[in-house]
C-alpha cells in the first residue's frame, strides 16, 4: 500500500475514532481519578496511608543517594514552577505556531490549561497530606501530582500531534521519570502520581475527541497529501 493510500485509510479511521472511544475513555478515566480522590479523602480520617503507598515510599527511602536526589531535583525544577508551568508550555506553543500547526496549538493550549485547573481543584478539595520525609518545598494537597499530570498532558498531546512511535516512547519515559522523581523526593505518594498520570491523559483524550479530524487533516496538509475521497474537509 502506498504512503498516500495509507494516510487516506488513516483519514477515514480518524473519523471513526473521533466518533467513538476518546471522549468515553477520557471521561471514564477522569471519573476514576475523582473516585480515587474521594476514597483518599475518606481514608484520611484514619490518618494512615494505603499499604501500597507506604511500602513503595519505604523502598525508595532506602535507596536515596545524593546523585539520585540531584536527578530527582532536576525533574522537580523542570516539571513545575516558572519553567514547567510557563516556559516549557510557551516554547511548545510557539513551536506549534511556527510550524503552522494551528489546531495542534489549540489542542495543546486547551489541554494544558484544563489539566492544570483540575489538578488544583482536586488538590484543594481532597487536601491530602504529603509524605513526612519530603525533600522539597511544596504547596498543600498531595493528590493528584501536578508534576506528573503536566508531564502526561504534554507528552500525550505531542505524541498525538506528531504521531511517531519514538515520540510515544520518549514521552512515556519522561512521564515515568517524572512520576518516579516525585515519589523519590517524598513529594507525593504513589497513588498521587498515578492519579496525576491518568488525569493528564484523560484530559487530552476528552479535548482530542472533537478535534481529532481537524488535527489529522492538518497533518495531511503538512505532508501535501490530498484528502481521501468521500471524507469532508472539516
Amino acid at each position: 500500500m502506498s504512503d498516500t493510500a495509507t494516510l487516506h485509510k488513516q483519514d477515514r479511521q480518524t473519523l471513526e475514532v473521533q466518533r467513538k472511544w476518546p471522549l468515553v475513555s477520557g471521561v471514564a478515566a477522569l471519573l476514576l481519578v475523582v473516585l480515587g480522590g474521594v476514597l483518599i479523602a475518606i481514608r484520611q480520617f484514619k490518618v494512615v496511608p494505603y499499604a501500597v503507598d507506604q511500602e513503595w515510599m519505604d523502598e525508595l527511602y532506602e535507596h536515596r543517594t545524593p546523585a539520585l536526589e540531584q536527578v530527582a531535583l532536576f525533574f522537580n525544577w523542570f516539571g513545575a514552577g516558572i519553567v514547567g508551568v510557563f516556559v516549557v508550555p510557551i516554547v511548545i506553543l510557539a513551536l506549534l505556531i511556527l510550524f503552522k500547526r494551528k489546531w495542534g496549538a489549540i489542542f495543546f493550549l486547551i489541554s494544558i490549561v484544563v489539566s492544570a485547573a483540575l489538578v488544583q481543584i482536586l488538590k484543594n478539595t481532597v487536601d491530602r497530606p504529603r509524605p513526612e520525609q519530603i525533600l522539597v518545598t511544596a504547596d498543600i494537597g498531595s493528590f493528584p501530582s501536578g508534576h506528573t499530570a503536566n508531564a502526561a498532558t504534554i507528552c500525550v498531546v505531542l505524541a498525538i500531534i506528531i504521531n511517531r512511535w519514538w515520540v510515544w516512547a520518549l514521552g512515556g519515559l519522561y512521564t515515568f521519570m517524572m512520576l518516579l522523581s516525585r515519589n523519590y523526593l517524598g513529594a507525593h505518594w504513589l497513588t498521587d502520581t498515578l492519579g496525576g498520570l491518568v488525569l493528564g491523559a484523560a484530559i487530552v483524550l476528552i479535548v482530542w475527541a472533537p478535534l481529532a479530524h481537524r488535527l489529522h487533516r492538518e497533518t495531511l496538509r503538512k505532508r501535501d497529501v490530498p484528502p481521501a475521497p468521500g471524507v469532508p474537509e472539516s
